[in-house]
């Protein structure tokens, strides 16, 4: 048996306190783990998970990392046969709030539940316009659990991976100049905001003027001698309008500059949105529009404009690339924890919204080597009633049910299994005792028979 080679593991690792907690402090190189203050003193139930999934994060980001000798996996209480990946808002939060049966959810992961297992969780979420490090903050103090950056799936996640190709990018979205931080954080080198280019030059949007805040914290710079050469929607957009207005100027433009104007339109920089979702589970009673539907309203004016069609490509769920990632961390985590090096039997994706995530898991599991098994629950998006136009494989009332869903499901494989293993060794041993002089082609047959019917 060939034996698995684990990256060496960084010495520090720190847990800081979700109420002094910054996103700075999360974004330096040590994995580290959010607590709530009443567990800051010692780990609480939760801590395994998060800080293994922190640590194989680190991993996978950082291809600089040496590799240490071959090392015998930790002793864990984590079951490393299934997952749980989990949506956020309408699953876990609504309107800012967590859902009574989101807490409940994260405790039977962590073991409180009558099988006395763990078992590990990630978030994969469309949110934006807050870096990962932002996200697990908020996330520890609404769910008051121990939980870690590397735990953080955003739909802007992957755009990471574009700061190589692209230097000068227009990045739209978000509350004031969170954004900006993001990409900055991601790695791209020059980037520009709505604001900038308005305080260049304010005639851009008619109907939108910059407040003191915002007029503050816009660079200044010449846009009639700037190339942008990508734009990004991070977030859902603030305004509307004027954000398309400045877009379609860039799209229609000569590569990207101000202030030209395309002979064929086809000049123009690429757009990626960091997800599609074109509505999604708010506060309010009823669904709210989201950056879906601003990609379809801009697709649509680029051609009642220009007479052409407008390709844009966007990231998130239920993009391949999302649980494409979320697989290769699932499998990092079992590698480092199970000496295992593939991701887990079954991973088990909670979601609301059936476009996104049902669609994003059911599809990517007819190509994944692993199962992605999807579960809609009624607590967002999705209300009874209605026929969700991709269909899951099972629908529950909210988080902790689909998370007893799972659990059960599983056991009742392992049962099954076992009970399998249990019949074929009788069968076996019965075959094995029958003496050699006895077996006539009758007898033989009916052993044979017993054999395959078992």
């Amino acid at each position: 048996m060939s034996q698995v080679v684990l990256p060496k593991r960084p010495r520090a690792f720190r847990r800081l306190s979700s109420e002094d907690a910054t996103k700075e402090a999360l974004t330096m190189r040590s994995p580290t783990v959010v607590v709530p203050p009443k567990h800051l003193m010692a780990p609480s139930d939760a801590n395994e998970v998060a800080a293994a999934m922190e640590l194989a994060r680190h991993e996978l980001e950082d291809f600089s990392e040496p590799f240490s000798s071959p090392e015998t996996p930790p002793e864990t209480s984590v079951t490393d046969k299934y997952a749980f990946a989990f949506d956020i808002d309408g699953v876990l939060i609504r309107g800012g709030s967590p859902i009574p049966e989101a807490i409940e959810a994260m405790k039977v992961l962590n073991g409180k539940n009558s099988y006395g297992v763990k078992i590990p969780y990630i978030f994969v979420t469309n949110g934006g316009g807050k870096t990962e490090q932002e996200r697990c903050i908020q996330l520890s103090k609404q769910l008051e659990i121990e939980v870690s950056p590397g735990q953080f799936i955003c739909g802007h996640t992957p755009m990471r991976e574009m700061a190589s190709k692209y230097s000068t990018v227009l990045v739209v979205g978000g509350e004031g100049e969170k954004c900006r931080q993001v990409a900055e954080g991601y790695g791209f080198k020059d980037v520009v905001t709505p604001g900038d280019i308005i305080k260049d030059n304010p005639d851009t949007t008619p109907f939108r003027k910059l407040t003191d805040e915002e007029y503050k914290n816009s660079r200044a710079r010449d846009f009639s001698k700037t190339e942008i050469e990508a734009i990004f929607v991070f977030a859902d957009s603030r305004d509307w309008a004027g954000d398309q207005q400045i877009i379609l100027d860039l799209l229609m433009s000569k590569r990207g500059r101000l202030g030209t104007r395309s002979e064929t339109f086809d000049d123009g920089p690429p757009v990626f949105f960091s997800h599609n979702d074109v509505i999604w589970s708010a506060s309010h009673d009823l669904t709210r529009l989201g950056m879906g539907a601003l990609r379809l309203s801009l697709e649509a004016m680029f051609k009642a404009v220009t007479g052409k069609d407008l390709n844009t490509t966007a990231f998130g769920k239920p993009q391949v690339g999302t649980f494409q990632f979320a697989t290769r961390l699932l499998q990092q985590w079992r590698r480092d924890t199970h000496g295992i090096n593939a991701p887990p039997d079954t991973v088990y994706f909670v979601g609301d919204t059936p476009e996104s995530d049902i669609r994003g898991t059911n599809e990517f599991n007819k190509e994944s080597e692993n199962t992605w098994y999807s579960i809609l629950v009624r607590t967002g998006v999705f209300q009874e009633g209605t026929k969700p136009k991709f269909t899951p494989k099972a629908t529950v009332d909210n988080a902790l049910e689909a998370v007893l869903h799972g659990i059960n499901r599983e056991h009742k494989k392992m049962f099954k299994e076992e009970m399998d293993l249990a019949q074929t060794k009788l069968a076996g041993t019965a075959i094995d005792e029958t003496p050699l002089e006895e077996e006539g082609t009758t007898d033989g047959a009916k052993a044979d028979e017993q054999t395959t019917i078992a």
